[in-house]
């Protein structure tokens, strides 16, 4: 039998820089998928985030911001 080697496919390029840390990412919004889709962002700094920079943010970045987002009190 012979068996077929499955080419590793390269990830796809950079396409943004993020404008919070300057480093280089891969946003997929276009692609339909980004890995920011799976992160849960509350409004507050949804809007937060659209009111300080133009562009999206690296997925590092959303999550530092995430984490030091206090909870909202009642």
């Amino acid at each position: 039998m012979n068996e077929k080697t499955v080419a590793a496919t390269p990830p796809p390029p950079f396409n943004e820089d993020c404008p919070r840390c300057g480093q280089p990412f891969r946003c997929g919004v276009n692609d339909g998928h980004c890995a920011c889709f799976g992160l849960e962002i509350g409004a507050a700094l949804r809007q937060r985030i659209a009111s300080e920079y133009s562009t999206c943010l690296c997925v590092s970045c959303l999550r530092e911001l995430q984490e030091g987002e206090s909870p909202v009190d009642p």
